[in-house]
């Protein structure tokens, strides 16, 4: 498609070197465009947040502490999805996906290493690892190569104004956004956060602080140089990059914001800290000076705004005594494989072509952005260019995509809550299988397969019942990894079995908090046949059994007298509350050690009042113990109650204290 706004074309038509038929077209054209200057192609504003999660918004319903009416406000100019991914579950790759469209397993950035000095352009194979680990981890590509048609280079192309503001995380000069495409980068930080704070004084090289605004915030200056751009290039295309450093580390907001939330903190909450409160609330000021200034100037009607996340809410720094977030009723948070750390709010606003406050719950991904503004703009793709992204335009129009499955790849094992060792997911429908490289036993792959529609909070691994679905979806990621050329995790010829316990996936202490993590408690004498570990004591007390936890990983575990026969077992425990965190039942069968492939997860009220669980679980062996883990936070849990039973409802064994 030619454009009919390239000054290079009309000059071509006016010296006379096309043919007089098209030079009759071409200036019909010119002369429509320019007797109608409102038609000319829509701006482009797109909003990505840092960390910013699925349940970090009031979009979905799911936070009561948290405010975001001019996010709501964006939202009620267009269409919200409610099942839209991050690329990645961290940032940098998530945004080389935005700006190229193309999956990290392609372009290579799998890891936020983008501002540590080694250049590397490609990523490189790991032969061997440390002895903890099952797989080679693979080294990352650590800059977005200049090699790469970006988003931003195709609209200025297109006669576009485009100006990059906050977070760029993908490489300093020759890699920064000034030779990715835009005329502007504000300020020309490569850094994975804001420079030491959010209230200045900052930390930036060349971007200080007004000095007649006392504690001015960053993201309340960025959005103020954001305004000078659109104020700037309002009267032709422009594409606004605003890349928000909220609501990332460090954890500092306004001080009155802050005092504001104490107040109505509900301690019981997961979501419970008044900084990151005010974090979001000043990240939602943000949002909502954009657009102010997007109707002030009379250019609301013709502006795309796309409003996005690069992956899930932080679960892992500790921020006044507790996680940042919580991600609930998702599972996990940023940097884990499972629906929290990649599933975030998304908004697609373009008013009268997207029908607002309209919703869809149709799977996008990051990388669908790039074709998808290219098909609302009518801009065709260079010749031989591709995708792993879609354009997801249908879907804005109230349709069904033609999709088949998205795929997350993440070749990396960060040791934070829920993580995971190195994975590559597939989400199918309401079908998510997660491959976890040459994590069997044998060394073969291991799996979790969840179906999300029953299953949102991924408590019920469905991999051994569901063989059959397991091959099918394992079979698109490995087409996903032959397609991408990707740099694969491998077994690792240095592991050693004796140092990797698979109980321990998915537990770590937060950071930021104590500078060492909780102690485990000497191991004492067992309490009704139950054997404290980790971080708690047991004792008797008031007909319970007591289990004081000092955080991280308390458990206690049980050694049957005689092997529980295999088949179907249902555990029912009664009990209290005061800690925090989820449940998990592990069992130990006749030449297995404890595994998360031989656990179940249960939710568990933390609330100080009695509640019944009940926990049923298939082992294909004889059972010689289990092992319950009730929270994995600090406080008191009182037992009053357990009873084991088998397939025909008979008691094995019961426990009263």
């Amino acid at each position: 498609m030619i454009d009919p706004l390239d000054d290079s074309l009309l000059m071509k038509i006016s010296r006379g070197m096309l043919p007089r038929a098209l030079l009759l077209v071409f200036a019909g054209i010119a002369g429509m465009n320019g007797s109608h200057a409102d038609q000319k192609r829509p701006n482009v504003v797109f909003i990505l947040a840092d960390d910013l999660g699925w349940s970090d918004t009031t979009l979905y319903g799911t936070t009561k502490l948290y405010r975001t009416p001019n996010i709501e406000r964006l939202a009620q100019r267009g269409m919200t999805f409610t099942r839209a991914y991050a690329s990645s579950p961290l940032c940098s790759p998530t945004r080389a996906s935005v700006l190229t469209g193309l999956s990290p397993a392609r372009h290579g950035v799998t890891a936020p290493t983008c501002h540590l000095p080694k250049v590397v352009l490609k990523p490189v194979q790991a032969t061997s690892g440390s002895p903890q680990q099952k797989a080679t981890i693979p080294e990352s590509v650590s800059r977005l190569d200049t090699k790469y048609y970006t988003l931003a280079e195709m609209l200025r192309d297109h006669g576009y104004a485009t100006g990059h503001f906050g977070k760029w995380h993908l490489g300093a000069s020759p890699y920064s956004p000034l030779e990715h495409g835009f005329d502007v980068d504000v300020p020309h930080h490569p850094g994975p956060g804001p420079a030491g704070s959010y209230v200045a004084p900052w930390k930036f090289k060349d971007f200080d602080h007004d000095p007649l605004v006392p504690d001015e915030h960053l993201e309340d200056r960025m959005a103020k140089e954001a305004v000078k751009f659109l104020e700037k290039h309002h009267n032709k295309p422009f594409f606004l990059n605003y890349w928000m450093f909220s609501v990332h580390a460090p954890f500092d907001a306004k001080q009155e914001l802050i005092d504001q939330y104490k107040q109505v903190v509900d301690p019981k909450d997961p979501q419970r800290s008044p900084t990151y409160a005010a974090m979001i609330e000043s990240m939602d000021d943000a949002v909502g000076t954009l657009l102010d200034t997007i109707d002030r100037l009379g250019i609301a009607d013709n502006t795309i705004i796309v409003f996005a996340s690069d992956n899930g809410g932080n679960m892992y720094n500790e921020v006044d005594g507790g996680t940042a977030t919580s991600n609930a009723p998702l599972k996990g948070g940023k940097a884990t494989m499972y629906e929290g750390g990649v599933r975030c709010p998304a908004i697609v606003v373009q008013p009268n072509v997207i029908e607002a406050g309209s919703k869809s719950d149709e799977i996008i991904q990051s990388s669908d952005f790039y074709p998808t503004l290219l098909e609302m703009l009518s801009i065709p793709r260079r010749p031989g260019q591709e995708f792993d992204g879609l354009s997801v335009a249908a879907a804005l129009k109230g349709g069904k995509l033609d999709r088949d499955a998205i795929f997350t790849y993440f070749p990396h094992s960060p040791g934070v809550p829920d993580w995971l060792p190195p994975a590559v997911s597939v989400h199918q429908g309401d079908w998510k299988l997660i491959r976890i490289f040459h994590g069997s036993e044998a060394g073969e792959h291991r799996y979790k397969l969840f179906n999300l529609k029953q299953d949102l909070g991924e408590r019920n691994n469905l991999a051994d019942q569901s063989p059959e679905r397991v091959e099918q979806l394992d079979a698109l990621i490995e087409q996903h990894l032959v397609d991408t050329d990707a740099v694969r995790p491998l077994p690792n010829p240095k592991f050693d079995p004796s140092k990797y316990d698979v109980a321990l996936e998915g537990k770590a202490t937060l950071k930021g908090g104590a500078s060492a993590a909780p102690k485990a408690s000497p191991r004492g004498r067992p309490v009704a046949g139950w054997q404290n570990g980790g971080t708690c004591k047991l004792s008797i007390a008031n007909g319970a059994l007591q289990v004081q936890s000092t955080g991280s990983d308390p458990y206690l575990t049980f050694r049957f007298p005689k092997p529980v026969s295999a088949g179907p077992l249902t555990l029912q425990i009664r009990m209290k509350s005061g800690s925090s965190g989820q449940g998990q039942l592990f069992w130990k069968e006749s030449g297995h050690a404890y595994g998360a492939e031989r656990s179940q997860f249960f939710d568990v009220k933390h609330d100080g009042i009695e509640h019944r669980y009940t926990i049923e679980v298939q082992p294909s062996s004889p059972v010689q113990s289990i092992r319950i883990d009730l929270s994995r936070g600090s406080g008191t849990i009182e037992i009053l109650e357990m009873q084991l039973t088998g397939s025909d409802g008979k008691v094995i064994r019961q426990w009263v204290f």
